[in-house]
């Protein structure tokens, strides 16, 4: 993934504006935002609140096939309406070029397509920019001494391309080989990689687990569960963060730390020797309505040489760990020894790793993370990170697919508790007719979500429509 600000928002230039003047045809009705011109405030407790309403999907000429061939609803910012910018199978992760194009990968197709805005509005015109690539999913842009380049996080390698001034694609350089990639041991193997690039130019990866709560087999390099950086040439490779299970959201926060999205483990174990449902002491039985709250997926912070405890220490929610009454506080979360993996403590004494700054409902599968600070999103969202959650697999009810909104507490250089921006993707059923995978400002004002399931990239904001 792009970090933020700097590299995921290039096309906020006056070329980008330019390109994308069709965009902002008409008077943006924009939800608590002060006049452009004007001073951008951080948002009172009350202008931050989030009322959603339900808002029928604009579906341009062509872009009219399954699922979108019967009427479709979200639930939108007040003011804000959506359509169906553009169709792209298996789209993933996203990022604009200089010149107002939005790149998406398409793990699927091993493909990175380029879509541009239609003059008038309507559906996007597309190209396929690249092909015949591994899976690929994470994308940035990042000058180095005068150089700008793409740079592309394929499954087993990253790569990096020449951009040209005039947005021509230039020559490859294979900068990272042999990345973990498919696995025939592991029973849970996160394969596809996200990127980041660091104010200093520094590359970030994330190498997911090929399990899900095993400890990999010794050997591997990069070592899996982990985040890891290499220098702007892909030489010097260090672990910078571990027990990272699956951390797909990786961003820069707007004071220039790295955060990153964490799928948890699931089938987690009841880790405490105490009465529980049908059981005298339920310690060490995987017990379902446990597992639906449990454990948490991580929003966390990295500093180099942090341990975030997969697979040994558990975050824990509970004000009151194990009652089943308990209500979740997602903030500075603490661990619980694994009760598989860490029995008493065995391995890894979990009160010596820092809390997990913020946590969400468990089985949520977040993936995009982006920080909006210094975009054109309306309203007080620039104030904060867009996280798409895939929704849960395994849980009963499933756990909802969408976009949630977490605000940045500037004074405390931390994220606070999420709240939901976009929903609606998922039935009374349980069925789902789509499933966000990344979620980033554009140069117009709007936030362009990806879906892979539907096969769609929406974009969304007061302008859509007008």
């Amino acid at each position: 993934m792009l970090a933020a600000g700097r590299t995921r928002l290039l096309g906020a230039t006056a070329a980008v504006l330019a390109a994308s003047v069709a965009l902002c045809a008409g008077a943006a009705v924009a939800v608590d935002v002060k006049p452009r011109g004007g001073p951008r405030r951080p948002p009172s407790a009350k202008a931050a609140r989030t009322t959603l309403v339900q808002s029928t999907l604009i579906v341009p000429k062509g872009n009219e096939a399954g699922p979108f061939n019967a009427s479709r609803k979200l639930a939108l910012p007040s003011g804000w309406s959506g359509e169906v910018w553009a169709r792209v199978s298996g789209a993933r992760f996203e990022a604009w070029t200089p010149q107002g194009q939005l790149l998406v990968s398409a793990s699927g197709s091993g493909q990175v397509l380029a879509l541009t805005p239609a003059a008038g509005g309507g559906a996007a015109a597309q190209k396929t920019l690249i092909s015949g690539l591994t899976a690929p999913q994470g994308l940035a842009f990042d000058t180095v001494e005068g150089v700008q380049y793409l740079y592309v996080a394929e499954s087993n390698q990253i790569d990096r391309y020449v951009w040209g001034s005039g947005g021509t694609l230039g020559a490859r350089t294979v900068l990272v080989k042999g990345l973990p990639d498919e696995s025939k041991s592991g029973d849970d193997v996160h394969h596809v990689k996200s990127l980041a690039v660091g104010p200093d130019h520094t590359i970030y990866v994330t190498v997911g687990s090929a399990s899900n709560a095993t400890p990999d087999e010794p050997g591997e390099s990069p070592p899996r569960g982990t985040i890891v950086s290499f220098h702007p040439d892909g030489t010097h490779m260090q672990v910078f963060a571990s027990g990272v299970r699956n951390g797909e959201g990786l961003s820069f926060a707007p004071d220039g730390t790295l955060w990153t999205a964490v799928n948890q483990r699931d089938e987690v174990p009841y880790p405490f020797h105490r009465a529980y449902g049908e059981f005298s002491d339920a310690y060490g039985h995987v017990i379902a309505q446990y597992v639906d709250e449990h454990p948490p997926d991580e929003i966390a912070r990295l500093t180099a040489g942090r341990n975030l405890g997969w697979p040994y220490c558990d975050p824990d929610p509970d004000s009151k760990p194990g009652d089943p009454r308990a209500k979740p506080k997602f903030l500075a979360m603490r661990f619980d020894d694994d009760a598989q993996t860490n029995a008493g403590g065995s391995v890894l004494d979990c009160s010596t790793l820092a809390p997990i700054e913020l946590g969400i409902p468990a089985h949520s599968a977040p993936l995009g993370l982006n920080f909006l600070e210094g975009s054109a999103i309306a309203g007080h969202f620039s104030h904060g990170a867009a996280l798409a959650v895939h929704g849960s697999w395994d849980r009963t009810p499933p756990r909802q697919p969408g976009v949630l909104w977490l605000p940045w507490k500037k004074g405390k250089a931390t994220l606070g508790k999420a709240t939901t921006m976009i929903e609606g993707f998922q039935e009374p059923s349980g069925s789902r007719w789509g499933r966000p995978v990344d979620a980033i400002a554009g140069p117009d004002g709007s936030l362009y979500v990806t879906d892979d399931s539907a096969g769609a990239v929406y974009r969304v904001g007061p302008a859509v429509g007008k």
